[in-house]
């Protein structure tokens, strides 16, 4: 499998790029989203981390790392007991690893509860990567509520990745998320930005689909992807068999919208690169 229009040349000296996906509003395709993201971004020559911050481990689970393959998870990671690189698992795809979750990040809250920069933990354990880390990006699978994994995860991000459905409540979600941000902007991470909204379950039979794209692009403009994941049943199929639906299937719309939403990730990180160099 490969992007047939590849990324940059990754080499140490490549920019980290670090990017909350996240949506306080579930069933939006978030985590099928991070985990196809980081498998096409990888699939396009890029080096990828992705960090399952939610506490049923949905994210783990779809990229095959099975229980007890999850020796060291984020828990150990926010806990201060492993450093990021000793945590993060290779999956089957070259290029993508993974740092996985299990149910003790639930207890992550309670457990960090009035320690010191506690918000700041999962920053503080990925700066060696930006000093000199293998990774160009890592992708953080953010938990559809607002607790201290969400906000663990947006002060550690340079931008927010929002993964839009294309139903009734998609915008009244979505103003949701973007008070989210503005908080955290505004205490813990003023270089917060949205980075992009990718619209997902889009079914072009579906007027009201086609109503909510016209409604997202109108309000957000550029920031909305050209590129459109649509319902597909292979997508959906895809976790049960422990894989990214880019390794079940690759020539199914869903796998194939993906590799194309991964190219114009890749293609904005370059203009944003150039246009701040």
């Amino acid at each position: 499998m490969s992007c047939k229009s590849r990324g940059r040349a990754v080499s140490a000296k490549s920019e980290l790029r670090v990017l909350a996906v996240a949506n306080q509003k579930g069933g939006v395709g978030k985590t099928t989203t991070a985990i196809n993201l980081g498998t096409a971004l990888a699939a396009c020559g890029e080096r990828v981390l992705l960090i399952d911050a939610d506490p049923q481990g949905n994210c783990s689970t779809g990229l095959g790392i099975g229980r007890l393959q999850r020796k060291k998870t984020l828990y150990d990671v926010l806990m201060g007991e492993a450093p990021v690189i000793e945590a993060a698992v290779q999956t089957s795809l070259p290029g993508l690893d993974v740092i996985p979750a299990d149910a003790d990040l639930s207890g992550v809250e309670l457990e960090l509860g009035q320690v010191a920069r506690r918000s700041y933990r999962l920053r503080d354990a990925l700066e060696p990567l930006r000093a000199n880390g293998p990774y160009t990006y890592v992708l953080i699978d953010c938990p559809p509520s607002l607790n201290v994994l969400t906000v663990n995860a947006m002060t550690a991000a340079d931008a927010v990745f929002v993964p839009l459905q294309c139903e009734f409540f998609a915008l009244e979600g979505l103003t949701q998320l973007i008070r989210t941000i503005e908080r955290v902007r505004g205490s813990l991470n003023p270089r917060l930005e949205i980075q992009g909204v990718v619209l997902t379950m889009y079914d072009r039979r579906n007027s009201l689909s086609e109503q909510v794209a016209r409604d997202v692009r109108e309000h957000f403009g550029d920031k909305v992807y050209d590129a459109v994941i649509p319902r597909n049943v292979r997508v959906s199929e895809a976790p049960s068999f422990g894989k990214p639906v880019l390794l079940y299937d690759l020539k199914c719309a869903g796998s194939q919208a993906y590799l194309r939403l991964a190219r114009e990730v890749i293609s904005r990180e370059k203009d944003r690169q150039a246009q701040a160099a």
